[in-house]
């Protein structure tokens, strides 16, 4: 396996007057072969929603939709009996197993930012299931999704591991996943370098699990996301 680059310009680009959003690969009405997901990653959305729209009730099924919380709030109903607030620093993991509907609006006063990442479940077939919970940044990385709920994670219905860091400027932080797996780095804001790559907000980078390198934050820092997938 190779290194696979992202940059941010060539993502795919959606954009109404009450939405902006980037896709990181194919989605909706965006289709291009090479940009299919990455493993059992299909969908890292950057999406900035206007205060007072956002999207209404609509399905999903058989696949884990994780949200991370940039900035502002979100207003979450759905079938299973959910009605939650999703504030900056949270993190919402819902199953759509079954078939769950849901609605997604933002109730606040200023624009709202939020990464929505879908992941292929182990099977089909799982039952719904919601959880959400507030996430402080430790130093180095942070656990948002792992297997064994480790450090309070969240756990999906695949066994995937996210992490999430905001480093400081010059700061390295090493990128050591599981052999056997492949990691995925997206870039929320700030800037850097890994494997040799520089690196700005919105980029994303796959790489395989040996050698394994590090992330080095650039002159503003950086506040990114690191996925191992298998």
């Amino acid at each position: 396996m190779t290194i696979v680059f992202r940059p941010a310009g060539e993502r795919f680009h959606s954009q109404l007057d009450w939405l902006d959003s980037w896709h990181s690969f194919s989605f909706s009405h965006h289709h291009d072969p090479a940009w299919m997901g990455f493993g059992p990653l299909r969908v890292i959305n950057d999406d900035t929603i206007a205060a007072g729209r956002g999207f209404g009730m609509h399905p999903h099924r058989d696949m884990e939709i994780v949200t991370v919380m940039v900035d502002g709030q979100l207003n979450h109903h759905d079938s299973m009996g959910h009605s939650e607030v999703l504030r900056a620093g949270e993190v919402q993991a819902m199953s759509a197993g079954t078939g769950v509907v849901h609605s997604e609006m933002n109730q606040g006063e200023s624009p709202c930012r939020l990464l929505q990442i879908w992941i292929e479940p182990d099977r089909a077939g799982h039952p719904p299931a919601y959880r959400q919970e507030p996430f402080r940044l430790q130093p180095g990385w942070t656990p948002l999704l792992d297997p064994d709920g480790h450090q309070g994670a969240l756990a999906i219905n695949r066994r995937v591991r996210l992490w999430r860091a905001q480093p400081a400027a010059g700061e390295r932080l090493v990128l050591a996943i599981a052999p056997g797996t492949s990691g995925w780095l997206q870039l929320i804001s700030g800037q850097g370098s890994a494997f040799g790559q520089p690196m700005q907000r919105g980029d994303g980078l796959g790489f395989p699990a040996a050698p394994a390198d590090s992330f080095e934050a650039g002159a503003v820092g950086a506040d990114l996301l690191l996925f191992e997938l298998r």
